[in-house]
């Protein structure tokens, strides 16, 4: 057996759990007292006034409410045109748009710019981002990520696993992630980073992040962003850095396969920036940032054109304001 297939059987008996090993709520709250941890729920959205109202409901009535596991619920947004910010105030969250949040470094749109956004705005040292488009929503999206952070210091990010659904045959679970994880990216990790093949669902949008690991890695704004995660804090801290959670499954709408080839050209190029930024290519060539897809009515054929360009953020301990707030320059 080869090295790294010992190190991926030893990572996934010893880093990889499933949901109801945390069953036990009141037990993590005195866990996570004990060792000083503040945990702040990040939730991006962009038009979820359909399921975000359930999502705030159960985290803050079991997560704040009963259970004091969790020290703010915060909702950020990239300028919803729906009532997502306003159901989501209605029901205790705190709001936010993402474009008032460090007005200097001005507004990107996408996802990952409001996960970028949160790390200044929120206060806990660990974020647990999840999702607004879980239908089958479950206090289990946060307990089961932050808990392997309470109970294991050396663990620095969660992510989540689950199943969307798939099948069963005699008892065993064919667990793997979504179309693009199994067409692109898990073909790629096998080719270039096979540790990182452990994680079962790597473009899971739902993980739990220590704070220093947060404020030390490039954000992505758009797809390429938990890709991106993974491998700079692979090659800064290593495999044993992350453990991954089972939370059985999760129901949310699904995208089309158009739209999962602009995501798979976004995920390439940051895929594709990565290796050159550790050297593992020489030079990249230069790179087109037309996504060209096809539609056909009768016997004509139309070229469709649409613009992707990862940009990214840079570390967030870079940025001055952010370095004041905090006083990682010796200040207050």
């Amino acid at each position: 057996m080869s090295s790294v297939n010992k190190t991926i059987e030893r990572w996934l008996e010893t880093n990889t759990f499933h949901h109801s090993e945390f069953w036990d709520v009141q037990q993590l709250v005195e866990a996570k007292e004990k060792a000083g941890i503040t945990i702040s729920l990040c939730i991006p959205t962009l038009n979820e006034e359909k399921t975000i109202g359930k999502e705030i409901i159960i985290f803050k009535s079991e997560l704040m409410d009963r259970y004091p596991l969790v020290d703010e619920i915060a909702v950020i947004d990239s300028g919803s045109s729906d009532r997502t910010l306003e159901v989501a105030a209605s029901y205790g969250a705190d709001t936010y748009l993402s474009a008032d949040i460090l007005p200097s470094q001005g507004f990107k749109p996408g996802k990952g710019e409001n996960l970028w956004k949160a790390i200044y705005q929120l206060k806990g040292e660990v974020i647990c981002y999840v999702d607004a488009d879980i239908r089958n929503i479950h206090p289990r999206f946060v307990t089961g990520l932050v808990a392997p952070l309470i109970y294991r210091p050396e663990v620095h990010y969660v992510k989540a696993f689950y199943d969307r659904p798939l099948a069963f045959s005699e008892g065993v679970r064919p667990s793997g992630g979504g179309r693009v994880t199994e067409i692109l990216v898990r073909p790629l990790f096998s080719l270039f980073f096979p540790e990182l093949t452990a994680m079962v669902q790597p473009l899971s949008g739902e993980y739990a992040v220590r704070r220093p690991v947060l404020e030390e890695i490039p954000f992505p704004i758009g797809y390429g962003v938990e890709t991106s995660h993974l491998i700079d804090v692979y090659q800064k801290r290593g495999l044993s850095a992350f453990a991954q959670t089972d939370l059985d499954s999760r129901v949310h709408r699904n995208q089309s396969t158009r739209d999962l080839g602009k995501m798979a050209f976004g995920i390439m190029q940051s895929f594709l920036n990565r290796l050159q930024t550790y050297g593992m290519v020489d030079r990249l060539p230069e790179m087109e940032h037309h996504f060209r897809q096809f539609q056909a009515e009768g016997k004509n054929y139309e070229q469709v054109l649409k613009t992707i360009i990862e940009e990214e953020r840079p570390p967030m301990n870079t940025i001055a304001e952010y370095r004041a707030a905090r006083g990682l320059d010796g200040g207050s």
